[in-house]
């Protein structure tokens, strides 16, 4: 039946009294991958009638904007943060844990990442809803290991027989450690290593004591690491150039390193041979996500993970209607941002388990040249890169501990101590002690 003129009126004015303009804070505000999500936000707005106004905040500011925006009743509708904030946040009443639950009820728990939604749980449910994360990996010459008869580096015997077989300075370094000490990335390396051998020093009651056996083969083990990696102060820097020149059996790295390494981005080439665009050096690389010490076989994958927190001050329904489109119709439209460090932490649908991996794989990568990370490497890499959400842990997490952890990581005692030794100014039992008497006194 058709309206009169004043009943369509009055209709449509119905319908823009219920649409919500939604705020949604990103920290991903360069302006590339801005675009992105303003065209995801547009697609959401076609389907639901809502608006959603996307707001980029520098990521070193996002905490205390939030607690300011939480102290003025003036937070936006959905953020987008990183995991030190899920739990504190949700604790602090800014975050919807309910909102939250119900998100991920609805599109299934079981279609989601386990390290990632563990990381997130807070009583019976969750304090976020995780979108995106990236494992750090331990890249390898595979070519060599083969020629060789070496097993791929997934625990520390295997890295120690590949150090013995193929270190071979200069021509060829077995490891390029981090040891650079006033370096995150020194901190992020040595965290996945104590973590692999199932290390922390917090449990649920704040400082724990590092046991001292386990602790004693994760110092000796990247003292190891340490002597078949060139002098001087190390950092992802250094590792990046040795690989890429074919000096370095094995590194440590993001996976921001997968399109550079396939020769699409023309300021960091490979340099193993005179082409910069050649994809050789990514077709003789292995890649190991989930690493494993001789106390703690199962091993652990070293990740950050990114979420949508529904605030305490959303328009709820509509924010949930929101990040559901953004986590299923809008899935490919989310981890396009930036994909080869987006890894999927919703693999499929109940329908179809493995879809997301699967489109995930053939998002174009690339800065100077674009193509599909499921063109430049196997399929079982791409396995190793997603699966390692499966076993993702960091330190705290489970423990509700995150933040006193964080700060210990953040002291740079752990770098300090692990250098001192590592350079033999401290045998291992005493750098043992510093670690226990210098943790233990951060509160």
């Amino acid at each position: 039946m058709l309206l009169t003129g004043a009943a369509a009126a009055v209709a449509l004015s119905g319908i823009a009294a219920s649409a919500e303009t939604l705020r949604f804070w990103t920290t991903e505000e360069q302006p590339d991958r801005l675009a992105k999500q303003e065209e995801m936000a547009r697609a959401f707005e076609e389907q639901s009638g809502n608006t959603v106004e996307v707001i980029p905040v520098t990521e070193s500011e996002l905490g205390t904007r939030a607690t300011a925006a939480f102290a003025a009743g003036d937070l936006p509708d959905v953020v987008y943060h990183t995991l030190q904030y899920a739990l504190p946040w949700a604790e602090a009443g800014i975050l919807d844990p309910d909102a939250a639950t119900d998100v991920i009820e609805e599109l299934g728990e079981d279609t989601f990442a386990p390290g990632a939604l563990g990381m997130a749980t807070l009583g019976d449910g969750y304090a976020s809803v995780p979108v995106d994360g990236w494992t750090q990996m331990i890249l390898y010459r595979k070519d060599l290991f083969d020629e060789a008869g070496l097993e791929p580096p997934t625990t520390y015997a295997a890295v120690e027989a590949a150090v013995e077989a193929l270190h071979n300075p200069p021509e060829m370094y077995g490891f390029v450690a981090a040891t650079r000490v006033d370096e995150n990335f020194m901190s992020q390396v040595l965290e996945h290593i104590f973590l692999a051998n199932g290390v922390s020093p917090v449990d649920e009651n704040g400082f724990k004591p590092l046991d001292e056996a386990k602790t004693t083969e994760v110092l000796e083990f990247y003292k190891t690491l340490a002597d078949a990696s060139p002098p001087g102060d190390l950092y992802w820097d250094q590792s990046r150039t040795l690989y890429f020149s074919g000096n370095a059996a094995m590194i440590v790295w993001s996976p921001f390193i997968l399109d550079e390494l396939a020769g699409l981005r023309d300021s960091d080439p490979p340099t193993i041979n005179d082409d910069p665009t050649s994809t050789e050096l990514a077709s003789r690389t292995g890649i190991v996500t989930t690493f494993a010490g001789p106390s703690n076989p199962e091993g652990a994958a070293w990740a950050e993970i990114h979420y949508f927190g529904i605030t305490s001050d959303a328009a709820t329904d509509e924010a949930i209607d929101f990040v559901l489109y953004a986590m299923d119709e809008g899935y490919m439209q989310t981890l396009s941002i930036a994909p080869e460090g987006m890894f999927p932490v919703r693999r499929g649908t109940a329908d179809e388990p493995e879809i997301f991996a699967q489109e995930w794989a053939a998002l174009p990568v690339g800065v100077d040249r674009q193509a599909p990370l499921g063109d430049l490497y196997a399929q079982e890499m791409i396995d190793e890169i997603v699966g390692g959400l499966d076993a993702a842990r960091r330190w705290g997490v489970e423990e509700g501990q995150l933040a006193l952890a964080s700060r210990m990581i953040n002291s740079g005692v752990i770098n300090r101590v692990v250098r001192d030794y590592i350079d033999g100014r401290i045998d291992v039992a005493e750098a043992y002690t510093r670690l226990n008497d210098e943790l233990g006194a951060i509160d």
